[in-house]
């Protein structure tokens, strides 16, 4: 039986809750925290393994080095800053520059580390950060990955059940593009139960014709920034979206999850990182899934990915 091992680098809000997140859901038997503050790793790694004496399974969480990520099967990036809202930050591009100063730092050491699994980058701007990551080592596009809109597909979710009255569980949703100010809900996609919201609103427009759906979309979208503004971090939506590409990964699940992705021609897109769903298995990134576009939804997803591209070039002159 293999050991499934997690490399954390970064043990601040994301990373202690996203670990959380796999200890309780029993995703992993080993857990390891790098952080550049020593201390605050060996803390984290010490209040995570107390938890486990009362959840589901035994895990060894310990603070390590570079050296202990060798023989990981996957390596949870979530190093950097978070946007500083009292300082006028309200664009997550805006945190690039101090992000691409610690990617400095941190990708040469992976590099040398021996670790050839599979790297999911939380980091924000979470795709810029992702395509950096994956062109300074040369890695297999399809085994580095973000959650990316993971959990603003969530807050899209959650956001039309409010609206409806239906479980978010019944309802499937996508925000597409970037995790930013660009992304978008491709709503002719949108289905409850199954069946297209655009038909509900047609066939019962008592009921579903008052929707706002560009109300819908931005309330999503400001969510995370609502969070950030009331605690100072997220935490545990973006530690379920981790547990969750965690899940499809090392469960060999092939499940359908809106990830960003490099893409070489899906989409009309070229050498970009955005989100779209994508199969998830043991191999990572099996399989770009292409939704059937509107125009103008195509025209919005082209607008997102010209947006990340140029901050891409950005990162790599920084």
């Amino acid at each position: 039986m293999s050991t499934r091992k997690i490399g954390i680098i970064g043990a601040g809000h994301v990373g202690s809750h996203g670990g959380y997140a796999l200890i309780s859901q029993g995703l992993a038997e080993e857990i390891v925290y790098i952080d550049i503050d020593q201390k605050k790793a060996e803390a984290q790694a010490l209040d995570l393994q107390d938890s486990s004496t009362y959840l589901g399974r035994t895990v060894h969480v310990k603070p390590g080095t570079y050296n202990d990520i060798k023989d990981a099967g996957i390596l949870i990036v979530a190093a950097g800053p978070l946007p500083d809202m009292a300082a006028g930050q309200n664009d997550r591009q805006q945190t690039l520059g101090a992000t691409v100063a610690i990617l400095k730092d941190i990708v040469p050491k992976i590099k040398a580390s021996g670790f050839n699994g599979i790297i999911v980058n939380i980091s924000n701007p979470a795709d810029v950060v992702t395509h950096y990551i994956q062109e300074k080592l040369g890695w297999d596009k399809k085994r580095i990955l973000s959650t990316s809109t993971t959990l603003d597909s969530s807050r899209v979710r959650r956001v039309i059940s409010e609206e409806t009255g239906y479980s978010q569980k019944s309802i499937q949703a996508y925000a597409l593009g970037e995790h930013g100010e660009s992304q978008f809900v491709p709503w002719s996609n949108v289905t409850i139960g199954g069946k297209p919201l655009l038909d509900l609103i047609k066939e019962q427009p008592e009921r579903f014709g008052k929707l706002d759906l560009d109300s819908i979309a931005a309330r999503a979208k400001q969510a995370g920034w609502i969070i950030l503004g009331g605690k100072g971090s997220t935490e545990f939506g973006i530690g379920a979206s981790i547990a969750n590409v965690v899940q499809a990964i090392f469960g060999n699940e092939d499940r359908i999850l809106p990830v960003s992705t490099l893409l070489n021609g899906e989409y009309g897109q070229h050498d970009v990182f955005a989100s779209v769903p994508c199969r998830l298995n043991q191999n990572g990134v099996a399989e770009v899934i292409q939704l059937k576009l509107t125009a103008d939804e195509q025209k919005k997803f082209n607008a997102s990915c010209d947006s990340m591209r140029k901050n891409y070039e950005k990162a790599l002159s920084l």
